[in-house]
């Protein structure tokens, strides 16, 4: 149990009514969650406001009730505590609720539009395989050195957030690597962290059903880097225009990676097949598994943080250089006949593009490029339009499909993404609302050395449709289909 006084510490708090010299058993923000003597957080959301539901927390037994907003009638036997901002007070009190877990290890937050998987994994296999105890906390998975933990979400709850880091602790975890979105920062889920570094890979139009401008979208970014305390290192792209923005307020001290441009950490490529790449990074030659310029500037980042970390830049390029690609991350594989099968997570047109170009530098140019595209309902509208451009730009026939279309019609989905379709395009474009009759398509048309992306859902091993989410592996369906073909 733990004393409400105690864990309101670092809060801002409006009003009491009752007392906070309270023992509560538990954190929670979902009324159905609720057990007796728990701490209830009312929560204003997007969709529904937790204020609604402070009468069924307090039948299931809250004994506090932390709230923006006074309910007209009080119950006597439970304590109010009405803050200004219930996200950030909810920070608070988990980050004192598990003994500010964060600061009893070294948390390193990967930020930006596209790369935060593929650098926290390969972050986390990297110091694995180095024998340092590590945490990762990521879309695909959380790990807490070898035992994995399902995840739903890109960045935990702030209560879930810290429940994890305290079982890092307890389990002698030394680092632990952090996806952080951007609706994670919106939110106050990371606001009560201590962060040993910040890191930023990119910026595109992404989330904007959310942010609603692309300037609000980067200021929530760069709200995460003002945020880092002095003591701590801030990591940008320097090849990316609104990198320098990243680090503008912060009190961290910064350095910067890049390709292009002049850098404390620079990369140059100098093969890029589908074997893999071969980079120099600040004058030492490294080959490495994944591929494609986009993961040139992934491991550019791995390596610039691990060295910021625990030095020994030898043995870290040569760790880096056994590293496989990442789940659902240009996933590469060829069938008997030649036939080579991309799955990869692009979905946003930044991601699609670079996976095409990469594609694109590979190829020979005597192999046909099928390019499956679709894109998520209930999500940013706008970039429909621009995912089909750039699948026609670079693919040679394009199949749009359903990508996890959620509450939306999948096929009013498509119409949206058609319209990005020049007349030119027409000929080689063809729309199949089912996702597998979209790939079967695709395998039964491919010939001995063509290429076949499938984008969109990645790692993803479900397509989720009317709320519902029903098994749905791209990889292992892709496989499958070919090897149907074979025969």
């Amino acid at each position: 149990m733990k004393n409400v006084r105690d864990i309101l510490y670092g809060s801002s708090i409006k009003e009491v009514v009752g007392t906070t010299a309270v023992d509560i058993n538990a954190l929670v923000f979902d009324s159905r969650a609720v057990m007796p003597n728990d701490l209830f957080v009312a929560i204003k959301g997007a969709v529904v406001d937790g204020h609604d539901f402070i009468d069924k927390a307090i039948a299931n037994g809250a004994s506090v009730i932390v709230c923006e907003d006074k309910p007209k009638e009080l119950n006597g036997k439970v304590n109010y505590v009405v803050v200004d901002d219930a996200h950030k007070t909810l920070s608070v009190l988990a980050n004192n609720f598990y003994d500010q877990p964060s600061k009893k290890l070294k948390l390193v937050g990967v930020t930006g539009t596209n790369g935060k998987t593929t650098t926290t994994t390969l972050l986390y296999n990297l110091f694995m395989k180095m024998g340092i105890p590590v945490g990762l906390i990521s879309t695909v998975v959380n790990r807490i050195n070898d035992v994995a933990i399902p995840t739903e979400r890109t960045t935990p709850d702030a209560v879930s957030l810290n429940k994890l880091l305290a079982e890092m602790v307890e389990a002698g975890c030394e680092y632990c690597f952090m996806e952080v979105s951007s609706h994670a920062i919106h939110q106050n889920r990371t606001g009560s962290l201590h962060f040993a570094a910040g890191a930023f890979t990119n910026i595109t139009h992404e989330h904007l059903d959310y942010h609603k401008t692309f300037k609000e979208y980067i200021h929530v970014k760069k709200k995460f880097f003002d945020q880092l305390p002095a003591e701590a290192f801030a990591i940008t792209n320097a090849d990316d225009k609104n990198g320098e923005v990243m680090l503008q307020n912060t009190k961290a001290s910064k350095t910067t990676y890049g390709l292009k441009n002049v850098a404390e950490y620079k990369a140059k490529v100098l093969e890029n097949n589908f074997s893999g790449l071969v980079l120099s990074i600040n004058g030492t030659e490294l080959y490495t598994q994944l591929i494609g310029d986009f993961n040139a500037y992934n491991i550019l980042l791995v390596y610039a943080i691990a060295d910021r970390l625990v030095g020994d830049p030898l043995e870290i390029l040569r760790v880096i250089s056994e590293l496989k690609s990442v789940e659902g991350r240009f996933e590469y594989y060829k069938s008997e006949t030649g036939v080579i099968g991309i799955v990869d997570y692009a979905h946003t047109p930044d991601a699609l593009e670079n996976v095409l170009k990469t594609i694109k530098n590979i190829r020979t140019g005597n192999e046909t490029v099928f390019s499956l595209v679709g894109c998520g309902g209930d999500r940013d509208k706008t970039k429909r339009p621009t995912m089909a451009a750039i699948g026609c730009e670079y693919s040679d026939k394009l199949i749009l499909t359903s990508d996890n279309p959620r509450t939306e019609d999948p096929e009013k989905i498509i119409e949206e993404m058609m319209t990005g379709v020049g007349g030119e395009h027409f000929k080689k474009t063809i729309s199949i609302t089912n996702r597998k009759e979209a790939i079967k398509t695709a395998c039964s048309m491919a010939e001995p050395g063509d290429i076949i992306l499938i984008a969109g859902k990645g790692h993803e091993t479900y397509q989720e449709i009317n709320g519902v989410k029903h098994d749905f592996d791209d990889l292992e369906i892709l496989k499958d289909l070919l090897i149907k073909f074979e025969k």
